[in-house]
C-alpha cells in the first residue's frame, strides 16, 4: 500500500503536500497578473497539457521539454518543493505552474488577479481507471488490491484531492471568465491542432505554421512517452516504484470499457447524472459521443 493521505479541512491530499504548504498556498501565495496556471483533477491529462503549453511557450522548440524535468518546468503550487521552485522564478515575467487543488484551496490572491488558468477535465470513468493503474507505482497515491475497491473509493471521493464531482463543479463556476480556458482530454485527442490554436489565442501567443506543426509533433503521445523529462522515468524511487507501472500507459479515451462491469457502469451513470444535474451537459463531450 502507498502512504496514507493527509486530511486537511475534510479533503485528502498526498504526502507530497503538507498542512503547512497547503495553508501557505491558499492564504499567502501571491499569484501575479502574468502567471499561467494549469489546473486539473489528477489523471486528467495533466502532463500532456503541460507539455503542449510548454512547447507553445517555446514556439515548438523541444529543447526545454527534453532537458528540464516536467516538475521543474511547471511546479505544483500546493507542495513545498513546488513553492520553492516558483519563488526561484520570481524574475520571470510570465511564470508557469500547475495544480490539482480543488477551488476552495487555491490561492486567494488568484481571485483578485488577471492570471490565466487553463483547466483540463477528462471522462471520470477513464480517470478512475488511470488512478487505479498509476497508484500501483506512485507512492504518493494509495493503491488498491482490486479495481472495484478503487472504484468505490473514487465514487465516494476518498482519493487524493477529493471528489472529482466537487472539483469539476467548483472550477466550472469560473468557465465564463475571460481568464479561464476550459479544455477536455477527449477533445485534445480528437482535434489537437484546433486546441493548440485555442490555447495560443488564450495566451495571446502567435505562432507560425511551422511552429504549430512542431508543437503537435513534439506533444504527441509517442514523443512524450520517449521523453524521460516528461514520462516520470527519472522520478526518484522515494516517489515511484518503477517496477509496478509507468506514467504514460495508453494515451486513449474509453479504456474504462475494459474495466467497468455492467453494474459499475450503471451505478456510475446514475451518480454522474445526480451530481452533474445542474451543469450544461454539452460541456462533457464523452457523455454524447
Amino acid at each position: 500500500m502507498s502512504s496514507e493521505y493527509i486530511n486537511f479541512e475534510g479533503n485528502l491530499f498526498p504526502f507530497v503536500c503538507s498542512i503547512k504548504s497547503l495553508k501557505f498556498c491558499r492564504d499567502e501565495f501571491v499569484v501575479k497578473n502574468n502567471d499561467v496556471i494549469l489546473v486539473t483533477y489528477p489523471k486528467s491529462g495533466t502532463n500532456w497539457a503541460n507539455d503542449i503549453i510548454s512547447l507553445i511557450r517555446c514556439k515548438g522548440d523541444n529543447t526545454w521539454v527534453q532537458s528540464v524535468p516536467i516538475w521543474t518546468r511547471s511546479p505544483f503550487i500546493e507542495t513545498a518543493m513546488g513553492q520553492q521552485q516558483i519563488c526561484k522564478n520570481e524574475q520571470i515575467e510570465a511564470r508557469f505552474y500547475r495544480s490539482h487543488l480543488p477551488i476552495q484551496f487555491f490561492p486567494k490572491s488568484y481571485f483578485h488577479s488577471k492570471a490565466k488558468i487553463i483547466y483540463v477535465m477528462r471522462n471520470p470513468r477513464d480517470v478512475v481507471v488511470s488512478f487505479y493503474h498509476f497508484a500501483k507505482a506512485a507512492k504518493f497515491y494509495k493503491s488498491t488490491e482490486s479495481f472495484s475497491e478503487m472504484f468505490e473509493m473514487f465514487c465516494q471521493g476518498n482519493v487524493a484531492y477529493g471528489s472529482w464531482f466537487d472539483h469539476i463543479c467548483g472550477w466550472l463556476s469560473l468557465r465564463e471568465n475571460g481568464n479561464f480556458l476550459l479544455l477536455t482530454y477527449e477533445e485534445l485527442l480528437q482535434d489537437l491542432r484546433g486546441n493548440v490554436d485555442r490555447i495560443c489565442h488564450f495566451l495571446g501567443t502567435k505562432l507560425k505554421e511551422e511552429e504549430i506543426n512542431l508543437v503537435m509533433k513534439n506533444a504527441s503521445f509517442s514523443a512524450m512517452k520517449d521523453n524521460k523529462m516528461s514520462n516520470f522515468s527519472i522520478i526518484p524511487d522515494d516517489f515511484m516504484d518503477h517496477s509496478q507501472g509507468r506514467l504514460m500507459r495508453k494515451g486513449i479515451a474509453g479504456d474504462w470499457k475494459n474495466h467497468f462491469t455492467i453494474a459499475q457502469s450503471e451505478a456510475f451513470d446514475k451518480l454522474f447524472q445526480q451530481r452533474m444535474a445542474g451543469i450544461d451537459q454539452r460541456l462533457f463531450p464523452w457523455e454524447h459521443s
